[in-house]
């Protein structure tokens, strides 16, 4: 049996979350590309369902970043979940991380 370590980076949702950090769609865009190109086996693109510019962002790099595996952030919320399975429906690497609070 082998042991892999993976990098699951979180940057551009919970970077987010500190105060007067507000990344564009674009910034998020540069940043995953950047991420993924560092090596991250995971990038949480954003939590969809949050606002109409964090879904944008989620589509955009689900789309363009093929490099490593795209997620969405949802709550076990039906919405939260299908807000996520919309955002990435055309992602090559698109997966949703459910969180249970």
């Amino acid at each position: 049996m082998t042991k892999q370590i993976q990098f699951f980076d979180t940057t551009l949702r919970d970077g987010e979350q500190t105060i007067g950090v507000n990344f564009s769609i674009q910034d998020k865009l540069i940043l995953a590309q950047k991420i993924a190109d560092w090596g991250a086996d995971v990038i949480e693109a954003g939590f969809p369902v949050a606002s109409e510019n964090d879904f944008k962002a989620v589509r955009q790099i689900g789309k363009n970043v093929t490099n490593c595996n795209v997620i969405g952030l949802a709550r076990c919320v039906k919405k939260d979940i299908d807000a996520v399975t919309q955002a990435l429906a055309d992602a090559p690497t698109g997966q949703i991380h459910v969180s249970l609070g």
